[in-house]
C-alpha cells in the first residue's frame, strides 16, 4: 500500500492543545469492524463494551522530562537537547537530539541550568541532529536522573503550541505509568481514570501490563511511498510472563483482548510464539504494522486519532480496514473529534 493514500487535510481547530478536565470524559468513537457502525459516545461508556474476564492489556511505560533548554560554551547560543535513550549509565551517555544541530560539533561543551550547575560534553555524531554527550557528572546516575527530572521538561509534542505546564507532569502520562523510559506518551492508555480503572476491575475485567518505552521514531514522518520499504527506528519492550499468562488464558476462553494503544498492539505482535500465543520476551523492536497485516494477539483496540501519513494511522488501518478508517476519521472531522496526543479516542471492536 502506499503512503499517498493517508494523507487527508486536518483542520488545526481540532489539533487538542489541553486535555479534557477529567481523563474518561473525553469523546469516544465506537467502531465495528464487522459492520462498519459506528457510534459517539464518552470514554467512561467503555465499561459497556467489555465483560467478565476480558483483557486489558497497557502499556506502563512512564514518560520522563526528556526536553531540556542550555547553552554552548564560549558564543553561549542558546541549545535545545532532546533526551532519547541512557548508552551507559555508569559513564553518563546518552543519545540526544539536538537543536540547531549545525552549531553543535564534537568537544562543545554544553551548559544547563542558571549557575551551570550541570555541564555535558558531545562526544559523538550520530545522525544529522542525534548526538551522543557524556554529562561531567562526578554522583552516581541515579543523582544525575533526579537532576535531570529537576530541569528537564515535559515534553510536549510540537504541535501542541504552547509551553508545558505543571499540570502537564501528570497529564501527558497514564495513571498506570510505572517504568521511566518513554519520551512521548502512549497516549491510547491517558483516557483511563483510577476511578474507571475500578470500576472495570469490579466488573471482572483483567489487566495485564508490559512495558514498551515510546521512542520518537513511533511518531517519525515517513518519506517513503512504498510502505513495505520504511524502517522503524527500535524501541524497547518487555513483556514478562504474569502478561502472557492473563492474555493467553483470555484467548483460550475466546474473550475480548483489548490492545489499549498502538505502543501495546506493536509490543503484542513483536513477541507471538509459533502457536499464536503471546509468548515473554525483553529486547528492541522495529516492526511496521501495515496492510495487509494478520493481527494474531489482540481483537480490539483503544487509540487516539493520528497524525496524516504516519505509522500509527496506517497500523490503526491494517486493524479496522483501510477504507472504514478513512470514514471514521472523515467523521471525526466532522464531529470535531479532538485529535492527537490530549485529544479524544477511539474504540475499535469485532
Amino acid at each position: 500500500m502506499k503512503l499517498s493514500k493517508f494523507n487527508f487535510e486536518l483542520p488545526k481547530d481540532i489539533i487538542a492543545q489541553y486535555p479534557t478536565a477529567e481523563r474518561d470524559q473525553a469523546k469516544m468513537m465506537v467502531v465495528h469492524r464487522k459492520t462498519g457502525k459506528i457510534e459517539h459516545r464518552k470514554f467512561k461508556d467503555i465499561l459497556e463494551y467489555f465483560s467478565e474476564d476480558d483483557v486489558m492489556v497497557l502499556n506502563n511505560t512512564k514518560v520522563f522530562p526528556a526536553r531540556l533548554y542550555g547553552r554552548k560554551e564560549k558564543t553561549g547560543a542558546k541549545i535545545e537537547v532532546f533526551m532519547l535513550r541512557e548508552l551507559n549509565r555508569e559513564m553518563h551517555l546518552w543519545d540526544v537530539l539536538v537543536d540547531p544541530a549545525r552549531k553543535i560539533r564534537v568537544g562543545n561543551k554544553l551548559y544547563f541550568g542558571d549557575d551551570d550547575m550541570l555541564v555535558a560534553e558531545v562526544v559523538d555524531n550520530t545522525t544529522s541532529r542525534g548526538r551522543t554527550i557524556r554529562f561531567l557528572h562526578d554522583g552516581t546516575a541515579e543523582e544525575l536522573r533526579r537532576i535531570l527530572e529537576i530541569m528537564g521538561e515535559t515534553p510536549l509534542p510540537k504541535y501542541i503550541k504552547r509551553k508545558p505546564e505543571e499540570a502537564d507532569r501528570e497529564r501527558y502520562q497514564t495513571v498506570f505509568a510505572k517504568h521511566e523510559g518513554a519520551v512521548a506518551a502512549p497516549t491510547g492508555g491517558m483516557h483511563f481514570s483510577r476511578e474507571l480503572l475500578k470500576r472495570l476491575e469490579i466488573k471482572g475485567i483483567h489487566f495485564a501490563e508490559l512495558t514498551l518505552h515510546v521512542g520518537l521514531g513511533t511518531f517519525r514522518s515517513i518519506d517513503v511511498e512504498d510502505l513495505s520499504k520504511h524502517k522503524m527506528d527500535a524501541e524497547y519492550f518487555k513483556i514478562d510472563q504474569s502478561c502472557v499468562n492473563i492474555v493467553n488464558k483470555g484467548l483460550d476462553q475466546n474473550r475480548r483482548i483489548c490492545a489499549i494503544g498502538t505502543t501495546t498492539m506493536r509490543a503484542c505482535e513483536s513477541a507471538v510464539a509459533a502457536s499464536g500465543r503471546l509468548k515473554p520476551e525483553e529486547g528492541w523492536t522495529n516492526l511496521f504494522i501495515h496492510p495487509p497485516y494478520d493481527f494474531s494477539i489482540c481483537n480490539s483496540m483503544v487509540t487516539n486519532f493520528h497524525l496524516p501519513k504516519t505509522s500509527l494511522v496506517i497500523m490503526v488501518a491494517a486493524f479496522m480496514g483501510y477504507d472504514l478508517t478513512m470514514e471514521a476519521y472523515k467523521i471525526a472531522m466532522k464531529e470535531k473529534y479532538r485529535f492527537f496526543s490530549y485529544g479524544d479516542a477511539m474504540l475499535i471492536v469485532d
